[in-house]
């Protein structure tokens, strides 16, 4: 692999920050939605969870057009951000923080919520009997117990988002030093024929997910 170039260093930093704080997003958001799932029965929870899981089988670009629809200039969000607080997600590395934690979120949401479902209700149940409040409840309770598939959530996730590529190109466009991430640098080193540029990147996020992977790994068999 070639030594490390300010063409290779940009994408790789860019991403990291990109993969970090959508990680971020969706691990709250995740975490969050897969407790709450996992406490409550209603009707329509089926339909509910396929909507939830939804960004992990639509296609990049169909995922990308329905960001673009609602994160855009005269998007359904996107609009309000523009007149409230001047924000433009569009083209921005914000914007593909914002694709990359969509696309991601499914895993996370997944793991917590099979996460929550593992935990024996009897030491809830217990907690509600010293007079533990919901809230309580979580943080003291549900929360450390599902830490290990939680953790490991996390860890995929954070490879997905590191991974991302087509809802981030459509969304983020692919400006270097700007919105490149490294799957998008990749992109353009085989559309410009670098292939010792393309094979340096493509290494680099290769030994990054295989190493999450196996990170992943022990964490959920540790767990069982």
């Amino acid at each position: 692999m070639s030594s490390f170039t300010p063409a290779m260093l940009q994408p790789l930093f860019l991403t990291l920050q990109v993969a970090l704080l959508a990680t971020l997003i969706a691990g709250a958001l995740g975490i969050a939605a897969g407790h709450w799932m996992a406490r409550h029965r209603f009707a329509g929870q089926n339909v509910l969870d396929a909507v939830l899981v939804l960004p992990m089988v639509l296609p990049p670009t169909v995922l990308g057009y329905y960001l673009i629809v609602l994160i855009g200039r005269n998007g359904v969000i996107g609009i309000w951000l523009e007149r409230l607080f001047g924000i433009r997600l569009l083209f921005t590395w914000q914007g593909a923080v914002v694709a990359a934690a969509v696309v991601a979120f499914p895993l996370i949401y997944k793991a917590a919520r099979a996460a929550f479902e593992d935990i024996d209700v009897r030491f809830q149940q217990a907690a509600r009997t010293l007079g533990s409040s919901e809230w309580e409840l979580f943080w003291r309770v549900s929360l450390p117990l599902a830490t290990r598939g939680i953790a490991a959530g996390l860890a995929l996730t954070f490879a997905r988002a590191m991974g991302e590529f087509g809802a981030t190109l459509m969304v983020a466009g692919n400006l270097p030093g700007r919105t490149q991430t490294l799957s998008v640098a990749v992109y353009s080193a085989v559309q410009a024929g670098d292939d010792p540029l393309a094979f340096s990147l493509t290494l680099v996020i290769s030994v990054l997910c295989i190493v999450l992977l196996v990170v992943a790994g022990r964490l959920l068999q540790a767990r069982h």
